[in-house]
């Protein structure tokens, strides 16, 4: 399980710092030692908390993923709730993906993360920009990597296409996939994860809950990051009963099912305080029978395609 750090910068709603560090010092109590944030979370405010949070711990014993394609300019005019974060500093961001962007971008991230090297850089929703990524950051990111200042290039996004594009253009060792292979949506299955297992490339799966209906389906659930559409919410709740019968949370299947792909390296889980990432440890933890993802199957919940042991 890697450390999400969008929720600490502010998605949704204000975080204070002692609420932050408070989800930090929970996921690391709990063994958790990769941290995924980016400049987009909160202009730079999640990688200051983790920053804060891992100073003095040996850069040995923890992973850093972040990422490039937003750089960060000072904001001219009321920036709260920009882009859905809040109680930031009073930043904006443009996008770039251009080779001095990306050495600016990362130049950034260095300093407010407190750290000489990034082990995991990622293109960020380049999908309006992708050969300019491609020419741009991925031209930049491999050079950093051949020199030792990352240790790890990929590109992460909220879609699978462009994603498997990348994969088959570049040499990536990892993609962050968000929300497009979970319980309710298994597209990236059919091109995306063949094409990784082809080329070698880890897939870092986030959104494994689908911004929330996969925790709790209830009334007024989202998915991806809007109001659940009421066919979806439906299927949902017919999962979560089927949950019931092996008294496993949803949460938890939701997790599981995820990790059972022979793609998948590991799942990315948000928290913005201690509550949430016990949670999501708890869930991780849970033991889930095979026979429940069966029944889901059989009851057309979920694609037989996408049962995988």
């Amino acid at each position: 399980m890697v450390f999400g750090g969008a929720p600490i910068g502010g998605l949704f709603a204000p975080v204070s710092d002692d609420q932050a560090a408070a989800a930090l010092e929970a996921a690391w109590t709990a063994g958790i030692r990769t941290f995924d944030t980016a400049p987009h979370y909160g202009v730079g405010l999640s990688e200051q908390r983790i920053g804060r949070f891992l100073a003095g711990r040996p850069r040995a014993e923890f992973v850093l993923s972040t990422k490039v394609g937003r750089r960060l300019v000072p904001a001219a005019g009321d920036i709260e709730g920009a882009e859905g974060f809040h109680g930031t500093p009073e930043l904006a961001r443009v996008r770039d993906y251009s080779r001095d962007g990306t050495l600016a971008t990362l130049e950034g991230s260095l300093r407010r993360l407190g750290t000489d090297r990034i082990d995991i850089a990622l293109i960020h929703d380049p999908d309006d920009y992708a050969e300019k990524a491609l020419d741009g950051a991925y031209a930049a990111l491999d050079q950093l990597r051949s020199e030792g200042t990352i240790r790890a290039v990929g590109v992460g996004m909220n879609q699978a296409p462009l994603l498997e594009w990348f994969v088959e253009r570049a040499d990536l060792d990892c993609v962050l996939v968000a929300g497009r292979y979970s319980l309710l949506d298994t597209g990236a299955a059919h091109g995306l994860f063949p094409a990784c297992q082809r080329r070698d490339v880890a897939v870092l799966a986030a959104g494994v809950f689908n911004s929330g209906i996969l925790a709790d389906p209830s009334p007024g659930a989202t998915y991806d990051y809007a109001p659940a559409p009421l066919g979806l919410l439906d299927r949902a709740q017919r999962i979560r009963i089927v949950c019931a019968r092996y008294d496993v949370p949803i949460g938890a299947a939701a997790i599981r099912f995820v990790l059972r792909h022979p793609a998948v390296t590991a799942v990315v889980v948000g928290a913005r305080d201690a509550a949430e990432v016990i949670e999501d440890v708890t869930y991780l933890t849970t033991a889930v029978p095979a026979e429940l993802f069966d029944e889901l199957a059989a009851e057309h919940l979920i694609p037989m395609a996408a049962d995988r042991s």
